[in-house]
């Protein structure tokens, strides 16, 4: 899964096939709607004694030289979540559009509480419901069934910070630009209901991934307010300009906790060669989003890696570069609600938000920052 997104620093070779824009129906063929056939039965816990993987240890390397100088003491306990994958937690994201009967309380029966306050629609994070478990347990992922919708989608909870931060409304127009395997596009259908949400992808196979997690998901109701294209995200800015009210770039990055395992030093060493190419990409798909979304919209930038040069580099990199853009912070509420379960590092520069991992409290790593463009 994270290796193809890894590898999207090669994103000028990819083989690029634009389809267009593919409104109420976007799987040929699918149906989707509440089913009346019976349930599955309510999850049961599922331990994470998976095989043991092997580390690269070039990679290790790589990141002990870079992350002990840029993260400093807190590298240490980050690292020592991401060698032992056992520890790791998962996050149920409740999909409002399933039968989620009994859900809610057999979730806290296997020990899960929610990750944010009460949903409301006037608030932060508006209907969105997230369930995290105090140990590293998760619940099996659900099968794909034609014409039933999934009740939950399992990720880091860190992803939905991003999303949180865009702070959605209903009615508004969204594009989600780099938006396999789809997670974030599920959470920004779960905050509110967009006028608008275009979700894009431009390499093939991830992109028959993403309509196959929306088809999981999504009902008939909902997808006349759904596009998805299979286009570069680098030429939307200038063939959609001032579109959007808001954009999201979960920008493709070097995946640090897939990474870590990368199958021998030999594709270690490629990926660390091409992990070099990464914020030139990053860079051009944020100045992509910035030219599509309107004056006065947001747009916010994440990554799932510790890495300074993908994160705050970037992002210093278009404040210099582009006119008309300002740093907008995320808000206090929504900092010090997350904070109970989340851990941010001390960054400098303080560009952004970034959440590491320690035991415990195994999310991230997530960075986000959130821009604002003026004029």
């Amino acid at each position: 899964m994270v290796l193809l997104r890894c590898l999207y620093g090669v994103y000028k070779s990819c083989r690029r096939r634009n389809i267009g824009c593919i409104r109420a129906g976007f799987c040929s063929g699918s149906v989707f709607r509440r089913s009346s056939e019976p349930q599955p039965q309510l999850p049961t816990r599922e331990s994470n004694s998976r095989p043991r993987r092997t580390v690269c240890q070039l990679v290790l390397d790589h990141f002990d030289f870079q992350y002990r100088e840029e993260l400093g003491e807190q590298w240490e306990s980050s690292r020592n979540v991401l060698l032992n994958p056992q520890c790791w937690q998962h996050g149920v994201l409740l999909n409002r559009y399933s039968d989620l009967t009994g859900l809610h309380t057999h979730l806290k029966s296997l020990g899960h509480c929610s990750l944010l306050p009460q949903p409301r629609a006037s608030s932060v994070h508006g209907l969105l419901q997230c369930f995290i478990p105090e140990q590293a347990v998760r619940l099996p992922t659900q099968r794909h069934r034609p014409g039933w919708l999934k009740q939950y989608y399992l990720l880091n909870a860190a992803s939905l910070l991003p999303v949180l931060a865009l702070g959605l409304r209903d009615g508004e127009k969204v594009l989600d630009l780099c938006s396999a395997p789809g997670g974030k596009a599920l959470a920004l259908l779960q905050t509110a209901s967009p006028g608008l949400l275009h979700c894009n992808e431009v390499e093939e196979s991830r992109f028959e991934w993403l309509l196959k997690t929306l088809e999981s998901y999504i009902p008939l109701s909902v997808r006349d307010t759904v596009t998805v294209t299979n286009v570069d995200g680098r030429t939307i800015g200038s063939s959609q300009p001032d579109k959007y009210d808001k954009v999201l770039v979960d920008a493709p990055c070097s995946n640090d906790r897939s990474w870590l395992y990368t199958p021998g030093d030999q594709q270690g060493a490629l990926w660390l060669k091409e992990r070099a190419q990464l914020p030139h990409l990053q860079k051009e798909l944020l100045c992509s989003a910035l030219s599509t979304v309107r004056p006065g919209g947001l747009v916010v930038y994440s990554t799932c890696t510790f890495s300074r040069a993908e994160n705050q580099s970037v992002v210093e990199e278009v404040l210099t570069s582009c006119s008309g853009v300002e740093l907008v912070d995320l808000e206090e509420e929504l900092i010090g609600s997350l904070s109970k379960h989340f851990t941010f590092a001390r960054l400098q520069p303080p560009l952004g938000y970034l959440i590491v991992p320690e035991q415990g409290r195994t999310w991230g790593p997530m960075f986000v920052c959130r821009l604002r463009r003026i004029y």
